[in-house]
């Protein structure tokens, strides 16, 4: 790292002391395996670590067991700064790390194919070294970690936001695990509404009276068949899809109950518009049936804005450390790996970059860090932790998530973020720039929830399936 000053030079030796500690976490969580809301391991392990460094945590924030917010103030305690942190899993996703070909730890049960692991781990590297740092150095400022369960059902954040959990937060340095060094600024991705409807109507005997039943599962076909024609005079940025998630039980039954979850995505401004259609469509499935219905939110959110003063910072300090020394045997696993599952055969070759709405295409991918996005500035550091090529929400990425390659980038991604914040507790022009861009963002956009009034987090949504695998993967959970 030979661009960097002396004070950045010891900072990250002050990381590389703590990296071990922090990828052993990491291990564990990706061991843990937890869905969305059912992280009670994976959250304990966090916050108990936090608190044992000396922060104040205060848990089962916001409404949801698994949340929580870890807090160190030091001097005047300002700037106040923020760490987005993840720690769900996927279903269906277990994969034996480092194997090439698919190999389930537990058939059908949860992996890390997010890489959520490191990124928990990414950001407990981040603020226990930077504690330090400003202990050594006398520097003012509080550090907030925020737990955050859920991401992959894009829960928690709008219920923290909503709960004043970032009131006085200045910037928010925010995680992904991703298959290059990059940070993005402006409009990323699709803001999103998902909820489930569900019906009501009459059983009866399907052979001998049908006539005295009211189909609930023809209603659900009904309420997809009108969505699916939507999708014709819908902007093109959008993306509706859903999976039916009860419809009967027995083919001689009339059923009385059936209910379908749908995720619904747009650009900010089309959404509302979209759903009221949707609704329509619902209400109209329920007309011709003859059932009854209603409407149970799990979470709306917002497209992400991220903020280009921070997002150069940050992208600086990328450059700056570069990208981490790989041995032969890391380069070897990375193009066995690209090789066996169809990917560019390339290795351990990936970007730096700093990219913006105009040099990449728009994906509807959906994110809570958006409504974050909106409440203060915030930037998004990609490191390196799963090999180039591999898809997210894949196997491969659960496979990768707990190597060597993996570390080397929860300490490179901490290394930004370490340099980053101690960047703006040291010179406050560069947080004065920053702020004045979000006021402007904040005119343009007016953060409004999208959640409805009486939303309120889906505790227990995943309970069932997590116990359906949790004994299995028990043996094999592995000790921080």
């Amino acid at each position: 790292m030979p661009n960097l000053s002396s004070e950045k030079l010891e900072i990250a030796r002050i990381i590389e002391s703590k990296q071990e500690m922090c990828w052993k976490i990491s291990d564990a969580i990706w061991s843990y395996a937890e869905l969305g809301l059912e992280e009670y391991r994976s959250s304990k392990l966090l916050a108990d670590t936090l608190e044992g460094a000396g922060f104040t945590v205060d848990r089962g924030v916001a409404g949801m067991p698994t949340a929580f917010v870890a807090t160190f103030s030091h001097g005047t305690g300002g700037p106040v700064i923020g760490f987005l942190a993840e720690y769900d899993a996927l279903p269906m996703l277990s994969q034996k790390a480092g194997h090439v070909k698919h190999n389930p730890v537990v058939p059908g049960a949860p992996g890390h194919g997010c890489g959520h692991n490191t990124m928990a781990a990414m950001q407990l590297l981040a603020v226990i070294s930077l504690q330090q740092v400003m202990l050594k150095e006398g520097l003012n400022g509080t550090l907030k970690f925020f737990g955050s369960p859920a991401e992959e059902m894009l829960v928690s954040r709008p219920y923290m936001v909503r709960a004043g959990l970032f009131k006085d937060v200045e910037a928010v340095i925010d995680c992904h695990a991703w298959d290059e060094f990059s940070v993005a600024y402006g409009m990323e991705g699709a803001g999103l509404y998902s909820f489930v409807v569900h019906f009501k109507g009459q059983t009866a005997h399907s052979g001998s009276t049908p006539w005295k039943g009211r189909s609930a599962t023809d209603a659900v076909e009904l309420m997809h068949a009108g969505t699916e024609r939507m999708r014709e005079h819908l902007p093109v940025t959008h993306r509706i899809h859903w999976i039916t998630l009860e419809g009967g039980e027995a083919p001689n039954v009339v059923p009385d109950r059936a209910s379908t979850w749908y995720f619904i995505r747009d650009l900010d401004e089309n959404l509302e518009g979209n759903y009221r259609w949707v609704m329509d469509c619902a209400k109209g499935a329920a007309l011709m049936t003859q059932t009854t219905w209603d409407v149970k939110f799990l979470t709306a959110i917002h497209q992400r804005f991220g903020n280009k003063a921070l997002a150069e910072l940050i992208y600086e300090n990328i450059k700056a450390i570069g990208k981490p020394k790989y041995t032969e045997q890391e380069e070897a696993f990375a193009k066995e790996m690209q090789e066996q599952n169809g990917y560019p055969v390339k290795g351990l070759e990936y970007e730096m970059k700093l990219g913006s709405p105009e040099s990449r295409p728009f994906r509807a991918g959906s994110s809570d860090v958006g409504d974050v996005t909106l409440i203060a500035p915030t930037a998004t550091i990609r490191y390196p932790a799963k090999v180039p090529g591999s898809p997210s929400h894949h196997w491969t990425v659960t496979s990768s998530a707990r190597t060597s390659f993996a570390h080397k980038g929860i300490t490179a991604g901490a290394k930004v973020a370490v340099f980053t914040a101690y960047d703006l507790m040291t010179r406050p022009e560069l947080l004065t720039k920053i702020r004045a861009e979000f006021e402007t963002l904040k005119k343009e956009r007016p953060y409004r929830s999208f959640l409805p009034e009486d939303a309120s987090p889906p505790i227990g949504w995943n309970t069932e399936l997590m116990e359906k695998y949790r004994n299995k993967m028990e043996p094999f959970y592995l000790e921080p």
